[in-house]
């Protein structure tokens, strides 16, 4: 498994839109808020980051592979390093409910535009 496979799933999610950040991240969004990032873009991707349930926060960062991300870990972002850490099911299951988390922070007026 390659950080591409969930570069593709995060694309495909509900609304989802993709941008280049910080000159070389490629950055998934919800409504303009951000739910997957990885990068550096062009190029093979050395690691990726997303929003995980905050009681699953300090499961997640023991795993191999897995660290709190740096700037993000306060609002319980976690940095995978290693695409093998966990089977491919689990790592886009983890991407799609960070998808879950930042839909529903969303004002409701905007999550029923995107939703349609």
């Amino acid at each position: 498994m390659t950080f591409a496979a969930l570069k593709t799933h995060a694309a495909s999610l509900p609304a989802a839109t993709a941008d280049i950040k910080w000159g070389c991240d490629w950055v998934a969004s919800v409504g303009g808020k951000m739910f997957f990032a990885g990068g550096p873009e062009p190029g093979p991707w050395d690691g990726c980051s997303f929003k995980v349930d905050d009681h699953r926060f300090l499961e997640i960062t023991g795993l191999p592979g897995f660290a709190p991300a740096p700037y993000l870990a306060r609002v319980k972002w976690v940095q995978l390093k290693d695409p093998k850490a966990l089977p491919l099911a689990q790592l886009k299951g983890l991407v799609t409910r960070s998808h879950e988390l930042v839909l529903a922070r969303l004002p409701k007026k905007l999550q029923r535009e995107l939703l349609g």
